[in-house]
């Protein structure tokens, strides 16, 4: 969801870009008639440049949640046609999930490079190739009709995907400073929220019409491209410093105990997500209650609308509780909500559990990514940001491997057991690395 113009009014009082471009932006526009601005904020009115600076701040937050919504459209999109696929291809079950984890596999290895360019080249230069070939090859996909063919227009989908999620939180930690990035960091996680609540449902309406309908939505990544292109303002970092003194600098960050841990974290939270949740959770309705992709669809987008909230509300709740009791919590949320999901009978009381997952995510998110982003310096943070994206992608990937090779033993309960298993153990290291001292990394 935008920021609200209180929210806006507040950023132009305190968020601050931190690249060093964008510090001596506001050095050069300090310097021009120091004394009136002086006396304008005295006055208690915004100077022109930076009611200016913030206006385009603003556009760029826009732009970077058309990518958000780019990042999370190759999985959520798709699962709700997931069982129509297996029948009209002629797949197992079992192997339907291997369009996710080809999807995935390219950021692992991609991602941190991507990463790393971006520091050292501009954030735009690997940004705009990426929407770029994420587009075409995933809009190719609604014309494949072997799923082998499928498998691998998916795999060139996913090299461009490997940059858009790591990048659209590295252009956040940019633009803003303190407590205005937590709230900007929930908002994008509130557009990504969005993006995954309406996805499902739009997936799964355009699979009741043909499985390879879905496919075509990566086409809206051109228009995000040419808003890439045009509208985005953000600082570059200088990247002037050697690569031996960069990767010592970068080394020494993620050799952090608390880093670590939050990157683990992150890979065990998606395991649960993709393996258990958006992977088997569509057969789960589909043989428990003989629910339509349509009907599959709508329930799914439950937990992305409780995420959605949760993540808008982020900027709150850190005012009173700290941000490791709120990712410890979150993490026993995901593994009550799954058990509960395996003991529900009844088709719409799955709302309440599929709601507590989603609120559990809506914290998490923003909250493991707000932490990292604090940690990172502008030279530095699109690589380390980068190699959170790499912990997600591969929590992505094994997430549906270790839920599929549970359900091919036990079925869906095996699959959804995977996914209690790694919120608990998700829990247990936030407790054990994460420190309790983390609302210092939110003062302004």
């Amino acid at each position: 969801m935008p920021m609200s113009n209180e929210d806006w009014e507040t950023t132009r009082a305190g968020g601050v870009p931190e690249g060093r471009d964008a510090q001596h932006r506001h050095r050069a526009k300090a310097g021009e008639g120091a004394s009136e601005t002086s006396q304008t904020r005295n006055a208690g009115v915004v100077p022109e440049s930076e009611r200016a600076l913030a206006a385009r701040r603003q556009v760029s937050l826009y732009v970077v949640f058309g990518v958000t919504l780019m990042a999370v459209l190759g999985v959520s999109s798709v699962t709700p046609a997931f069982p129509r696929v297996a029948k009209e291809l002629g797949v197992p079950a079992q192997r339907v999930g291997m369009l996710i984890t080809v999807f995935t596999l390219p950021g692992i290895f991609l991602t941190p490079v991507f990463g790393m360019l971006a520091d050292r080249a501009g954030r735009k230069r690997i940004l705009l190739p990426s929407l770029l070939l994420f587009a075409v090859a995933g809009g190719a996909c609604a014309f494949a009709r072997d799923f082998n063919l499928l498998l691998a227009l998916r795999f060139l989908q996913g090299i461009g995907a490997a940059s858009l999620g790591s990048l659209n939180v590295t252009l956040v930690g940019d633009l803003f400073s303190g407590r205005e990035r937590v709230r900007a960091m929930g908002y994008n996680a509130s557009v990504l929220s969005i993006g995954t609540a309406s996805y499902p449902a739009i997936g799964g309406a355009l699979a009741a019409l043909g499985w390879y309908y879905p496919f075509a939505l990566p086409f809206l990544a051109l228009p995000v491209a040419a808003l890439v292109a045009t509208r985005l303002d953000a600082p570059e970092p200088r990247g002037g410093e050697s690569l031996e003194r960069y990767l010592k600098g970068v080394w020494g960050s993620l050799g952090r105990r608390d880093v670590i841990g939050i990157l683990a974290s992150g890979t065990l939270m998606f395991v649960v997500l993709y393996g258990s949740y958006l992977t088997y959770f569509p057969f789960l309705l589909a043989r428990a209650f003989n629910a339509s992709p349509g009907l599959i669809g709508l329930v799914m987008s439950g937990m992305s609308a409780t995420t959605a909230i949760m993540s808008s509300l982020l900027g709150r709740l850190t005012r009173r509780y700290q941000l490791r009791l709120l990712i410890a919590a979150a993490s026993a949320g995901y593994g009550v909500a799954l058990l509960l999901i395996l003991a529900v009978r009844n088709f719409w009381v799955l709302l309440l559990p599929v709601a507590l997952f989603g609120a559990a995510h809506g914290i998490a998110i923003p909250a493991l990514q707000t932490v990292l982003a604090d940690r990172a310096p502008a030279e530095h943070r699109g690589v380390l940001m980068s190699v959170n994206g790499l912990a997600l992608r591969l929590g992505q990937t094994l997430g549906p491997v270790l839920a599929g090779a549970a359900f091919a033993s036990w079925g869906t309960v095996g699959a959804f057991l995977v996914g209690v298993v790694a919120s608990g153990a998700m829990l247990v290291l936030v407790l054990l690395t994460v420190p309790s001292g983390l609302q210092g990394a939110l003062r302004p």
